[in-house]
């Protein structure tokens, strides 16, 4: 098995054992075209070709490990290969066919986590993970307004702990209320990411994170979503947390050469 699938079951271990992926909730796609063998590459196809529903000229040539549709996490952390699959994206960007022994239909988000990859790709991203979940006390804070308003959340988690900003750096991206899967909620993450964040929530619903690799992308959810937790631990206890002020911000910030 190769690296990037022995971290994607690791972090699928993570996400059921935080709460964060009920049912078959979630999703995981990751670029490893750099990781596979040029035999493995030329593989024929088990499945396909299936449409993609849309042209991404960018990922021609590319192969992503996706999660199974309908696959629970809990079980995709002890076997990966049964509960997700690798597929080869086809020659005219249009269709991609799966390749790996056990034919797993993709998750059915897969053309909208595509689309966030063809992106990456096209703004020369070195991120090659993308990371759908559902944290709860994140997911908590986006059913009041006041924390939809744009970067009011991210300056409230940032000013817990010293932690928030020094590892997520760009702050949470809000995107309104749509359909889960669709094109809309797909181009509003895009635009979103193209804003600078790296991890973006969506209201009522979850976050879609990229970096890297899937560690990496898991991790910023995780601290921010350990900010979100000190914070209503605050209000559970009576009193509204005061953060950091401002100028302790900007200390650290300057400090750790951080973005202001």
């Amino acid at each position: 098995m190769i690296k990037e699938i022995e971290q994607i079951a690791e972090v699928a271990g993570y996400l059921w054992q935080k709460g964060w992926a009920e049912r078959n909730g979630g999703n995981i796609t990751v670029n490893i075209t750099g990781s596979l063998s040029a035999a493995y590459k030329s593989s024929p196809a088990v499945k396909g070709p299936i449409s993609i529903g849309q042209k991404l000229p960018r990922l021609k040539g590319c192969f992503f490990y996706c999660k199974g549709t309908g696959k629970r996490m809990r079980d995709l952390s002890r076997s990966p290969m049964e509960n997700g699959s690798i597929i080869r994206i086809c020659d005219d960007c249009e269709h991609y066919e799966i390749i790996s022994d056990v034919p797993v239909m993709p998750t059915s988000e897969l053309p909208s986590h595509l689309a966030v990859h063809n992106y990456l790709i096209e703004h020369g991203s070195p991120f090659k993970a993308s990371l759908h979940t559902h944290p709860i006390e994140l997911v908590a804070l986006t059913h009041s307004r006041e924390w939809l308003e744009k970067d009011a959340a991210t300056n409230m988690l940032w000013s817990m702990i010293p932690e928030t900003k020094a590892f997520c750096p760009k702050g949470l991206g809000m995107v309104p209320y749509m359909l889960p899967g669709s094109v809309e909620l797909a181009k509003a993450t895009i635009d979103t990411i193209d804003e600078g964040y790296d991890v973006v929530m969506w209201e009522k619903h979850g976050v879609f994170a990229v970096d890297t690799n899937i560690i990496d992308a898991f991790d910023q959810v995780d601290v921010l979503n350990k900010a979100a937790q000190i914070y209503i631990a605050g209000r559970n206890m009576g009193f509204v947390p005061e953060g950091m002020t401002a100028a302790q911000m900007a200390e650290m910030s300057k400090a750790f050469n951080l973005p202001k």
